[in-house]
C-alpha cells in the first residue's frame, strides 16, 4: 500500500494521549524567541523550564537569564524529576516560565504557569494549538497571549533526539503572555529566517556518522 504523505497526515506527531511527548527543541528555535520576540532585559531574571528533557532549551535560556531552573516528569539527564502540574511552586516564584510543553498538556501547562510566573510565560506550540472552540473558551478568551510569534521557517523535531537534518510538515509558533494577564489584544509577529545565524555546531551531539563527514 502506498504511504499517505499528505500534509494533513505528515503534520501529526501521532502520539497517544498518555504519551510524554519527548520532542527536543532545536536550540536555535529558543534563541529565536530571545533574539526576535522577547526583546526584554532578562539578564537579572529567573526562569523555570518545566519540561526540560535533556536540557536543550534550558541550556540556551541560561545564555540569557541570570538563573534557570529545569525539571521534567521523566529524568532525561537535566534538572529535577518533577511533574509540573502536580508539584507545588509558590505564586510568582519565577520571573518567567518558558517551555515546549507536551502538546496534549499544553493548555494545563499554560494555566499552571500563569500562577508561577511573576513576569511572563512563553510556550512553544504547534500553530494548530490556536484552533478550537473549547480551547478558546477555556484559555484564549480570558487570557489571550500578548504575542503570537509565528516561525516562517519550519522547526524540525524528532522524537527522543535532536536532528540537524530532519524535516517536518508541522508549523510552530511561540505564544508569549505578560502579566497582568488579559485585556490587551494579541499581536501577531513573524520570526524571520534565522536558523542559519542562530544554529551552532555545538548544539548537536557528535555521532559516528557526523564524525566521518
Amino acid at each position: 500500500m502506498k504511504q499517505n504523505t499528505s500534509h494533513a497526515v505528515m503534520a501529526q506527531r501521532g502520539e497517544p494521549r498518555e504519551s510524554l511527548d519527548d520532542f527536543p527543541t532545536p536550540p536555535w528555535a529558543t534563541r529565536a524567541l530571545m533574539e526576535h520576540v522577547m526583546l526584554y532585559p532578562v539578564d537579572a531574571m529567573s526562569c523555570l523550564e518545566p519540561a526540560c528533557g535533556a536540557g536543550h532549551m534550558g541550556f540556551v535560556l541560561d545564555e540569557y537569564f541570570e538563573t534557570v531552573t529545569m525539571s521534567d516528569i521523566v529524568d532525561r539527564g537535566a534538572g529535577a524529576q518533577q511533574d509540573f502540574l502536580s508539584t507545588f511552586h509558590a505564586p510568582d516564584s519565577f520571573d518567567w516560565v518558558i517551555t515546549n510543553p507536551p502538546f496534549n498538556r499544553a493548555e494545563p501547562f499554560a494555566r499552571r504557569a500563569f500562577s508561577v510566573a511573576k513576569v511572563g510565560v512563553a510556550l512553544l506550540v504547534r500553530t494548530a494549538f490556536l484552533e478550537g472552540v473549547g480551547r478558546y473558551k477555556r484559555l484564549f478568551d480570558e487570557n489571550p497571549p500578548r504575542t503570537v510569534a509565528q516561525f516562517v521557517e519550519r522547526v524540525p523535531m524528532v522524537k527522543g533526539r535532536l536532528s540537524r537534518t530532519a524535516s517536518t510538515a508541522t508549523s510552530y509558533a511561540w505564544l508569549v503572555w505578560r502579566r497582568p494577564l488579559g485585556g490587551a489584544p494579541s499581536r501577531l509577529v513573524w520570526i524571520p529566517p534565522c536558523r542559519k545565524r542562530l544554529e551552532r555546531d555545538s548544539d548537536y551531539p557528535i555521532t559516528p556518522e557526523a564524525a566521518i563527514t
